[in-house]
């Protein structure tokens, strides 16, 4: 198994990276505090070919393999987490549903303006009793005529307020039943829809995490994604490929943490000496970088077998649920290694430890990988 270490991928993390340093880091914390969400930001990733990377070029995206997809998503989440969770969220989700199920019409309506930045992509499929358990969903789309109406709330959705193209999936059939529910895809314009309630989180705070409603809200039924009853199905699928984004997003945080964590431990001296000196810290040190190294190799394989079309279900989900955790646990060292500084916001590590927490939640709970990895092992 090779990874791509093309000059493609070097130069889009040398991109990545630039514009993180000019772009994000500047604001960061401003946009945290306020949890102010930076629409304008993603114009600028858009016009970088950011927004579409999966995109091919005839629908105006970048056309690059999910190696240098990853590398983009870490980079940026290197410096800031909420702005690598949307725009994974926008490329993987929203977009990726789009690329995956929908008709050549709905393609070229949608796929440009996604992989500009014009427009920006949000997905619906948690709601607020159904978490895990999305197959019991009450968002429900019932045919009349040629048209469906959808009625329902999601909830914990990225872009929920913001979004300007919605792929729903909504329940179809009778609960629990086989083949319940159906994707669509719907602007924010369409009457019925609206945004709600914007999360107040702990992390990702610059990320709009927010409800989406359904009230009446009629769309044609030249909005469905693929067949009636598909939608569950297809959701699966669009997760495992954002379980990779989510792996990714992981890595970038523990990438930056340790990072930090390095130079930190290098310039403070006690007992006059570096702390790098002293095993208690050093060791810290050669865990976290070995756990990272360990995530990167498992999520680059699940990228590896999604750009071959291979089965990747098990593969995406040891990345998501192994990353995640190492995440959590690079920047909880991260805080500790800079002391009683790293628990003020002078410092980077207190944001990436915030940060963290989400991506061992968001798109599948390490509880789900493990079922997900140990249904896939027992097969």
């Amino acid at each position: 198994m090779e990874f791509s270490t093309e000059e493609i991928t070097q130069q889009v993390a040398h991109t990545a990276r630039d514009f993180a340093a000019q772009y994000i880091k500047p604001h960061m914390m401003e946009w945290d505090e306020t949890q102010e969400f930076p629409r304008a930001l993603f114009t600028k990733l858009g016009e970088l070919g950011m927004m579409g990377v999966l995109v091919p070029e005839a629908y105006g995206g970048s056309g690059l393999s999910y190696i240098e997809y990853v590398t983009i998503i870490q980079e940026i989440a290197k410096v800031c987490g909420s702005i690598g969770l949307s725009l994974a969220a926008h490329n993987s989700l929203c977009t990726g549903h789009i690329l995956a199920f929908a008709n050549e019409e709905q393609k070229q309506q949608y796929l440009p303006g996604l992989a500009s930045g014009k427009l920006l992509g949000a997905w619906g499929l948690t709601e607020a009793n159904t978490g895990s358990d999305a197959g019991n969903m009450r968002c429900t789309a019932v045919k009349d005529g040629d048209d469906w109406v959808i009625n329902g709330t999601k909830n914990w959705i990225t872009h929920g307020r913001s979004g300007d193209v919605i792929v729903v999936v909504a329940r179809t059939g009778e609960p629990r039943t086989k083949d319940n529910a159906t994707a669509f895809v719907l602007e924010r314009s369409t009457k019925g829809f609206s945004g709600g309630k914007k999360e107040n989180k702990l992390g990702m705070r610059a990320s709009e995490t927010a409800e989406m409603i359904f009230d009446n809200c009629r769309v044609s039924d030249a909005s469905r994604l693929g067949k009636v009853g598909e939608g569950f199905k297809q959701a699966l699928k669009v997760l495992d490929g954002g379980r990779i984004s989510i792996a990714a997003l992981s890595l970038g945080i523990a990438k930056g943490a340790l990072n930090a964590a390095l130079q930190y431990s290098k310039e403070r001296h006690q007992f006059d000496q570096p702390i790098s000196n002293f095993q208690g810290i050093s060791f810290k040190l050669a865990d976290m970088a070995t756990e990272i190294a360990a995530a990167e190799l498992l999520t680059l394989q699940a990228a590896y077998r999604k750009n071959k079309h291979l089965p990747m279900t098990k593969e995406a989900a040891m990345a998501k649920y192994f990353a995640s955790e190492v995440a959590v646990r690079a920047s909880t060292e991260a805080v500790q290694i800079f002391g009683g500084y790293g628990y003020t916001k002078d410092f980077p590590v207190e944001k990436f430890y915030r940060d963290s927490k989400l991506c061992t939640i968001g798109e599948g709970t390490s509880e789900i990988q493990k079922l997900v990895i140990a249904r896939e092992v027992l097969k």
